[in-house]
Formats: C-alpha cells, sequence, structure tokens
C-alpha cells in the first residue's frame, strides 16, 4: 500500500509538474509563437493559388504529407492520402485559450485524426491545404507514450515491491521466532538466512533465547534445591517424633509439620505457575473422569456435601490435568472451609460456553464483604484475620488457583459477593493441539 500510495503521488506530481511547466506563459508563448510560425510560413510558401511545386519541396524536407483542395485542383502528395470526407475536422483541447492546455490557440486551423496520423487543416483563398503528420506511408509501430510510461513506472515499482519484500524477507522468520521463544520454547532457533544485519539480529535473540533459557534451568535447579533442602529436616523432625512419648504434643509438632510441607509445596508450584513462559503439561482430558477421580482422591469424606452438575455430553479440553485438579481441589477445599453442611451442598457446575471451559463452584456459607472480595487471589491473604487454623489454610490456595487459570490463558472470577455464600468461576479455553 506504500509502495502504491507513492507511486500514484510520483505520477500525479509528475505530471502536475510537467503541466504546470507547459502552461507557464513563458512556455505557452514560445511553443504557440513556434507553432503559429510555421503555420504561417506553410501558407505563404504554398500562396494564393496553391503552387505544387512549393508543397512538393515542403514534403521533401519536411516528413509530412499535403492535400490541396480547391474550385480547379485536387492535388495530394500522396495518393493513398484519405479524402476529407474521411476525416472529421474540429478544434483540439492541445490548442485551446485555456489555461490548463499547453497551447494557444491556432486561428484558423482544424485537427482530426485518422490510424494514428494527426491532420492540420488551413483554409485561404478559397482552398483548403490538409497537413498530415508523420508521412501517410509512415505507419506508427510504437507504443503510445503514455501506456509505455505508466507500464514501465508500474514495472519499477513492482521491482522495488521485490527488492524491499526480498530485503525484509527475515523480519517474517524473526517475528515467527521471537513469537515461538515469546511462549517459553527457549530450545527454538532462528535460522540465519543472510549475512546482513538483519541476520546478525537473528543470531543476537537465539544468544539472547539460549541465556534465557540457562536461567530459567538454574532457576528450576534452584527451587528443587530449595524443595530438597526444606524437606529433609522436615522428614527428620517427622521421623524424630516418632520416637517421643508425648503423644499429645506428638500430634501437635505432625500437625504444624504436615503445614509446613504443604506451605513449601504450594510456595514451589506457585513459583513455578507464576510466569507467563510456564511450561504446561497438556494433554486431551475428559472433564467428567477428572471430576470423578477428584472428588474420589480427596473428597471422598465429604462426597455427600458436593453436588456436581456436569453436561451428559462428554467435555473434552485439552489441559494439564495435574494443574486443573490442583484448581479445582484448592475451589472446593475452600467451600468446604467457610460453609457449614447445615447451609447446603457446594455445588460444582461444569459447561462450556463458546470455546470456553466453564467451571462453577459455589457455597452457601457466610459469603464475602467488598474488602475481602478485593483481596481474592493475593498469596496469603485469608479472609479470617485471626489466621487461626481452624478457620482456614495457609491463604495461598486462591492465589494457585488462580496462576493455574491464568497459565492456560484463562481467568478465575468471584461472581457474587452476598451473605449467602460465594461463586468462583474458572474460564478456561478449549484450545486443541496445535491452539
Amino acid at each position: 500500500m506504500i509502495f502504491i500510495v507513492l507511486g500514484g503521488l510520483f505520477v500525479f506530481g509528475t505530471s502536475k509538474a510537467i503541466q504546470r511547466f507547459y502552461n507557464s506563459d513563458e512556455i505557452r508563448g514560445l511553443i504557440s509563437g513556434h507553432l503559429s510560425l510555421h503555420v504561417s510560413y506553410v501558407r505563404e510558401d504554398i500562396g494564393v493559388p496553391p503552387r505544387i511545386d512549393r508543397a512538393i519541396v515542403i514534403t521533401e524536407k519536411v516528413p509530412v504529407d499535403i492535400r490541396i483542395l480547391g474550385p480547379d485542383i485536387d492535388w495530394a502528395s500522396d495518393p493513398a492520402f484519405p479524402r476529407l470526407e474521411q476525416l472529421e475536422f474540429a478544434s483540439s483541447p492541445r490548442f485551446s485559450d485555456d489555461q490548463r492546455a499547453w497551447v494557444d490557440e491556432l486561428q484558423g486551423v482544424d485537427f482530426s485524426n485518422l490510424d494514428g496520423h494527426d491532420f492540420l487543416r488551413m483554409r485561404q483563398g478559397g482552398y483548403e491545404i490538409v497537413v498530415s503528420t508523420p508521412r501517410i506511408s509512415d505507419v506508427p509501430d510504437g507504443p503510445a507514450l503514455i501506456p509505455l510510461i505508466l507500464g514501465m513506472g508500474l514495472s519499477f515499482l513492482l521491482l522495488a515491491y521485490a527488492a524491499i519484500t526480498w530485503l525484509f524477507q527475515p523480519i517474517r522468520t524473526i517475528g515467527r521466532g521471537a513469537e515461538h521463544i515469546g511462549q517459553g520454547n527457549f530450545s527454538f532457533r532462528i535460522l540465519k538466512t543472510r549475512p546482513d544485519q538483519l541476520g546478525d539480529l537473528a543470531t543476537d535473540i537465539n544468544k539472547m533465547a539460549g541465556d534465557v533459557e540457562r536461567m530459567l534451568d538454574a532457576k528450576r535447579a534452584l527451587l528443587l534445591g530449595i524443595s530438597h533442602e526444606l524437606r529433609t529436616p522436615l522428614s527428620r523432625m517427622r521421623l524424630t517424633l516418632e520416637f517421643v512419648d508425648d503423644e499429645k504434643n506428638v500430634e501437635s509438632l505432625k500437625a504444624e509439620i504436615v503445614e509446613m510441607e504443604k506451605i513449601v509445596v504450594s510456595l514451589l508450584e506457585a513459583e513455578r505457575l507464576n510466569s507467563r513462559h510456564v511450561q504446561l503439561f497438556r494433554t486431551d482430558v475428559v472433564v467428567s473422569d477428572l471430576i470423578t477421580e477428584l472428588l474420589d482422591d480427596f473428597f471422598a469424606r465429604e462426597i455427600d456435601r458436593i453436588g456436581v452438575t456436569i453436561p451428559t455430553e462428554p467435555i473434552c479440553a485439552y489441559i494439564d490435568e495435574a494443574r486443573i485438579t490442583l484448581l479445582l481441589k484448592n475451589l472446593i477445599s475452600n467451600a468446604l472451609r467457610y460453609s457449614k453442611p447445615e447451609d447446603g451442598l457446594i455445588e460444582l457446575t461444569i459447561s462450556t460456553t463458546g470455546q470456553d471451559l466453564v467451571i462453577v463452584v459455589r457455597d452457601h456459607g457466610s459469603g464475602l464483604s467488598q474488602n475481602q472480595a478485593d483481596h481474592i487471589g493475593e498469596p496469603f491473604y485469608r479472609s479470617d484475620e485471626s489466621r487461626a487454623r481452624e478457620s482456614g489454610g495457609t491463604g495461598l490456595g486462591l492465589h494457585l488457583a488462580t496462576l493455574v487459570a491464568t497459565a492456560h490463558g484463562g481467568s478465575l472470577a468471584l461472581l457474587d459477593i452476598d451473605n449467602k455464600g460465594a461463586s468462583f468461576e474458572t474460564r478456561i479455553p478449549l484450545i486443541d493441539r496445535e491452539g
């Protein structure tokens, strides 16, 4: 589009500049004067009555043909010269007193055109003198000037477009490579196609991707090291407790150790998810099967408190099964924690809307205030300010659920704020393997 616009502006500007040049009083006067002078020379040279010998001399010196008609003469320098009945004479828009014309009007001259020849008719003394240019025998075989100029201009425009397209072709390759790397595929490398600045840019991006990959590998190694180093003393503490005789204190300390282990696991998982480059292990998962396994594995004792609504038609989603399970586990655990059996069932509803998998977990407990709702999803935030274990966990459950939804390109939102419970909606895009 840029080339087309620039080409159009170039043609328009050039034509206007040429027109303005020829329309200037000096140029118009010069051309008009010369043409008028030549017409006068022809008239005076042929004379009245017309002199055939002078007309022959003109055709020998100038590449034109002449026909003379009058009461006593009908002569043409070329037998093929058209009859006047074949020619339609009129004024020419190129010769006019209008300022937009290139040449002033030639008085007493009419114009016609036939088979690529221009004809000028002059009258004097009852005779008509018709001049043809070029000669009748000269058949114009060259291309028309305007189509030639336009064709050449278009050709140059296409050549310039092809050259620029070739010049910037690596940008598309670099863009696709940058998109791969931006999605977390740091092992992807951009092919260096040319030894120029764009090729050097591709090399620099590859180097950057390698640096980032090594940095993330070091980060993962650090997380694994922290996980190992924290879990080892906790395991030793648990083992030591087995040899303590104070049963009451043992159970209390065991609970504390379990809580610390949960915190360590949650923090490590949150750190892994808290990046747009998180690697998900997506597979095709039948959602109803995932729900069944979730309830059997984690909520077998509370199964009577959970009501599930799911379509009869199987819903298949391309998701990270372990992390979606973690999301649902945290949402359902949260709902069970903040509602009582007498409040009613915890409602788990699965549906699809457009291109999204929609999961809604609703409880009928005490609900949330606006201030509490504003902090939902923040790490270590709990609606109960007392932070007693009976009233809640570590405050990482909803934070992890939010990170899982975001990592899948979805969202987690609190739908209701009232004194009859809370409703959390999770939306996960139903993408295919290529998506």
